[in-house]
C-alpha cells in the first residue's frame, strides 16, 4: 500500500478533502493523510459540502507537517494542494517519496453569502476529485 500526505496551509479544506476523496477513490491502494504547515480548525464549509457526497470528516483534528515528519512514516508521495507560494514553503520529507504540486483555491478565502461560499467549496471539491481521479489512471 503507497502512502501519501496531502499538505497545505492550515489543514482546515484542501489538504482534508483530497485526503478523504482518496480514501474513497483509491480503492484501498493507498494509505491517505493531511497535515498543515501552521494548523487550524476543520472549515465547516468542507465538512458540510463532504457529507452532501456521503463522506464524514466532523470529527477529524488537523494536524501539523511536523507531526508526521517526526512520525517517521516514509511517504511514497507528499502532494501539496495548495498555490505555489506556500507550496515552497513545505518542508522536505525524508525517505525520499515523491513531491507533486495541485494547486486549488482556499476555501477559507472565500467571500459572499454562506451558499456563494458553499458553491465554491464545491468546486474546489470537485477539482480535486477530478484530479485525483485523473492521477489514479
Amino acid at each position: 500500500m503507497e502512502r501519501v500526505l496531502f499538505v497545505c496551509i492550515h489543514n482546515s479544506a484542501r489538504s482534508q478533502m483530497a485526503e478523504a476523496l482518496l480514501r474513497r477513490l483509491g480503492g484501498g491502494r493507498y494509505e491517505a493523510e493531511s497535515a498543515g504547515l501552521e494548523p487550524g480548525v476543520l472549515n465547516p464549509l468542507v465538512v458540510e459540502v463532504l457529507q452532501e457526497i456521503g463522506i464524514d470528516i466532523s470529527a477529524k483534528k488537523t494536524q501539523s507537517v511536523e507531526s508526521c515528519i517526526n512520525s517517521d512514516i516514509k511517504y511514497d508521495y507528499v502532494i501539496t494542494v495548495c498555490d505555489g507560494a506556500s507550496a515552497e514553503r513545505c518542508p522536505v520529507f525524508p525517505g525520499g517519496g515523491k513531491r507533486l504540486h495541485w494547486g486549488f483555491d482556499d476555501p477559507s478565502g472565500f467571500t459572499g453569502t454562506h451558499e456563494e461560499r458553499l458553491a465554491k467549496t464545491r468546486q474546489v471539491r470537485d477539482d480535486i476529485q477530478r484530479t485525483i481521479e485523473k492521477w489514479l489512471q
